[in-house]
């Protein structure tokens, strides 16, 4: 079921955006708690990861086992400001660790579930976390970094006991599932809620911190892109220790009173995914473009996508062949939206206005957002540029203040009167931003400017293409070519043969200078563990 969105009426959107930041704000208590009390509903629909298990959980499930963790973190002396390290599956335990620490006043800092004792280690030193709340599947390296660790006070294990740890289900079951909240320091907007570590592609990761305020801008996410209703279903496909999850798995579905698919499974089952949703009937739908890829190429036939209204998409840019691809499979369109750990959504295609495919779409309202130089003047419409915000008074909603501790590196990113995000785009006639690459991707080859994304999207529609990485290769002659790095679809084998055929497609499909001059046939790209494609390894083999 595709829905016809009315027209969007983007200009008057802008004119007439406003939002207003309250002194104090404390999502846990004034958005899950009060909708517990005035609409109470399913807010989760956890699924194990044979699928054969459901539970359902209320908004008001969520406030009372919130309220029995929070209860719990305070007997142990976890207080304001403390920071707590947070590494779980999509479990229903999630939520309540996240909501709770929010009630008290506690940082809660997410990591993926793909992190390493290492890994693990560096966060806990750089964010002095205080206390550490993990499933079974890290207790052991947990344990490994315990004594490198001196801030690490308190370890608490999801789902299984063991020796030396608190048992989480046991420390709830013995607290009250009523808060007291006058008992505790009211959370001002402007203080710290969350810390994320951006994924690290470029540099080791940086702490991001986002305020109690961040959690309330999310309400732009899902007004203008998510188009997020109380009667929706929705699915976003993320783990839980990225910020995307915070867009699509907390902030924005709950401060729409919607009703989140939470599935925990491992890797990418599409039989799986296409059961659920048809028998949980999802109306809105958020996938990265890699998912939308591999769905686009897989035999669709007979699957129900009935009950889906709106698709969206986020994470890396979206080429416009898996958008025509699922198009014709659902009937929907796919929303491309654009924003960082650092922010919340900022440019997006918006329901009711005509998608350019291969475009993130325009600023969102409440944002100024444009293409400018190194000197933080706008350029002019399909010019090559940074995409940055406008620092304004009002502070923009949801973006950052700086990097956790690092001074140097905030310097970096806000410069005169703009926040740089450190990827490349252009502006067309009509206001449309359309993604090049990160800043340091840019492919200079005999006085060409080309963008890796644009031949990644070109090479990607050949059916034997699976995946592609474009880099830049130094060349005595041309300065630089484009280089490819290629995994195959099934079916498909490395040959020179195949590299021409390749070759003269992307000739064929797009202006001749942007084809890859050298092909490298791989098994598999090197990624970082959020699933991008970490270019800068393939650049540092040239």
């Amino acid at each position: 079921m595709s829905t016809s969105f009315p027209p969007f009426d983007y200009e008057s959107a802008r004119t007439n955006f406003s939002f207003a930041v309250p002194e104090t704000f404390n999502f846990a208590f004034d958005v899950v708690d009060q909708r517990a009390r005035s609409a109470d509903k399913t807010a989760l629909i956890a699924i194990n990861r044979a699928g054969d298990q459901v539970n359902y959980y209320r908004y008001s499930d969520l406030e009372k086992q919130s309220n029995r963790f929070a209860n719990a973190l305070l007997k142990l002396g976890v207080r304001k400001g403390d920071t707590v390290l947070l590494v779980l599956p999509r479990i229903p335990a999630w939520y309540f660790v996240i909501l709770a620490c929010t009630k008290i006043g506690a940082i809660a800092m997410p990591g993926t579930n793909q992190l390493k004792a290492k890994d693990l280690a560096y966060r806990v030193d750089r964010s002095d976390a205080k206390l550490a709340v993990v499933a079974s599947q890290h207790a052991s390296a947990i344990e490994s970094i315990q004594a490198d660790c001196p801030s690490l006070k308190h370890r608490i294990l999801v789902g299984e006991e063991r020796s030396g740890w608190e048992h989480f289900e046991s420390l709830c079951d013995r607290a009250s599932d009523q808060f007291d909240r006058a008992a505790i320091e009211p959370t001002r907007a402007d203080e710290s809620m969350l810390i994320y570590f951006t994924s690290g592609t470029t540099s080791m990761p940086k702490m991001v911190a986002r305020d109690h305020a961040y959690a309330l801008a999310h309400g732009i996410t899902a007004r203008y892109w998510q188009d997020l209703q109380e009667s929706d279903v929705h699915w976003t496909l993320t783990d839980t220790g990225w910020a995307k999850a915070a867009w699509g798995l907390l902030y924005p579905p709950l401060l729409a009173g919607a009703t989140i698919v939470l599935y925990d499974g491992d890797g990418f089952d599409l039989a799986m995914h296409l059961k659920i949703i048809a028998q949980h009937r999802v109306t809105t739908f958020c996938a990265p473009p890699t998912i939308y890829r591999i769905m686009a190429k897989a035999d669709l036939a007979g699957a129900d996508f009935s009950s889906l209204r709106h698709c969206f998409g986020a994470g890396e840019p979206l080429n416009p062949e898996a958008m025509r691809a699922w198009k014709q499979a659902t009937g929907c369109d796919i929303y491309d939206g654009y924003g960082q750990t650092e922010t919340i959504n900022i440019v997006a295609n918006f329901p009711g206005m005509a998608i350019r495919p291969g475009s993130m779409g325009k600023p969102c309202p409440g944002l100024i957002v444009d293409v400018i130089d190194e000197e933080g003047q706008i350029l002019p419409p399909n010019e090559v540029g940074h995409i940055a915000v406008k620092i304004t008074d009002p502070y923009p909603p949801g973006l950052f203040r700086g990097y956790y501790r690092d001074e140097a590196t905030t310097a970096k990113v806000f410069r005169h009167g703009w926040y740089y995000t450190g990827d490349t785009a252009t502006r067309d006639e009509d206001g449309y931003i359309w993604f090049v690459g990160r800043s340091d991707d840019i492919i200079s080859s005999s006085g060409y400017r080309i963008s890796p994304f644009e031949v990644e999207s070109t090479l990607i529609e050949h059916p034997a293409v699976a995946e592609a990485a474009v880099i830049a290769k130094p060349d005595p002659m041309r300065g630089e070519i484009v280089k490819a790095y290629i995994t195959l679809t099934q079916g498909f084998s490395p040959s020179d043969e195949l590299a021409s055929e390749i070759q003269d497609f992307v000739k064929e499909q797009t202006a001749p200078y942007k084809y890859p001059r050298e092909i490298e046939f791989r098994q598999s790209l090197p990624k970082t563990i959020s699933g991008k494609i970490r270019r800068v390894a393939l650049r540092e083999e040239q």
